[in-house]
């Protein structure tokens, strides 16, 4: 959908529904809705809360004469040893099918990219999936290259309770 006008924000508290309706819709296209296991209530705690561990961007278009919220971008920071800053760390950015290509997705990732700057952050790192094709495009012809020789891992809720068992 070509010369859609859109609006990005920081979202705030009341757009829990909307961020998990759009977390959901990520993890259909990421082939991964059966691992869902977010919640309002969480996305409140979590991202709104006494401790914020993330923040997350909307991007909206107005449908009826209301604004309605499309696509986002939620991010939290990570710090290097190596360079002494921070490091915006981009969890997902999703936007809905039938916006693709109307530069919502575009202007995240530039609103992102300022925000790591503004911030001081040294650099802005995320991860994509091996088979998503357009997104590897998308961030290599924005300057994004792949970590050489890096492999992630990770400790699930599973592991972590083995791992903190009483030995």
């Amino acid at each position: 959908m070509k010369n859609t006008s859109f609006r990005l924000r920081k979202a705030v508290r009341r757009d829990s529904a909307a961020l998990l309706q759009l977390i959901r819709g990520i993890a259909e296209y990421e082939k991964m809705s059966d691992q869902v296991q977010n919640t309002r209530a969480a996305i409140v705690k979590n991202g709104f809360g006494r401790r914020p561990y993330f923040e997350a961007l909307l991007g909206e278009i107005k449908k009826n004469g209301r604004w309605q919220a499309v696509s986002f971008a939620l991010y939290f920071y990570t710090y290097s040893t190596f360079t002494g800053k921070p490091s915006l760390y981009l969890e997902d950015l999703f936007v809905e099918p039938a916006f693709r290509g109307s530069g919502i997705g575009k202007a995240l990732f530039l609103r992102l990219a300022h925000i790591a700057r503004q911030r001081g952050c040294g650099r802005m790192e995320w991860s994509v999936l091996n088979w998503n094709k357009p997104a590897i495009q998308f961030y290599v012809a924005h300057g994004a290259t792949a970590m050489k020789g890096w492999t992630v891992y990770r400790l699930d809720e599973q592991a972590l309770a083995r791992l903190d068992a009483p030995a």
